[in-house]
């Protein structure tokens, strides 16, 4: 299984978007990782300086935004719904979509229950509730 260091993700990351700016060949998870960067341009100044991206701390101040954490819950997700995996996450994602109609919003509607799901795992020191997440993604999908 692949597991990427930080500093991996965030050179990977920045090296979509050089890549972005260049106009240069992409491989196909770049090219995905490129749509969701696209749609953050918040972001371009983190993405601009791989070493500085490497080297910076995202929990100092507190509460603010991780560029690259985020972007990486979209290709998660992205990655999730591509192999309906677990069971059910594509459906629930697609029916997120259309209540919100867009895409992006149910990724990140998405992301704050696979968000809970990781932190409840990690606190329990058990493997992640699967099930738990799709039921909250589900409920989102069919909030009134």
């Amino acid at each position: 299984m692949f597991n990427p260091s930080q500093a991996d993700v965030r050179r990977f990351f920045c090296g979509v978007r050089a890549k972005m700016l260049a106009n240069a060949p992409m491989e196909a998870i770049e090219t995905l990782a490129s749509l969701w960067i696209a749609e953050h341009p918040e972001y371009f100044a983190d993405l601009a300086d791989a070493e500085a991206a490497v080297a910076r701390n995202y929990e100092d101040p507190p509460g603010q935004t991780n560029p690259f954490l985020h972007l990486s819950m979209h290709l998660s997700i992205s990655e999730q719904c591509s192999i309906d995996q677990p069971r059910g996450i594509r459906q629930a994602v697609e029916l997120l979509t259309r209540r919100l109609d867009s895409l992006h919003d149910a990724h990140h509607a998405a992301m704050e229950c696979l968000g809970q799901m990781l932190w409840e795992s990690q606190r329990a020191g058990r493997p992640p509730d699967g099930d738990g997440y799709i039921a909250c993604v589900q409920r989102r999908a069919t909030k009134d």
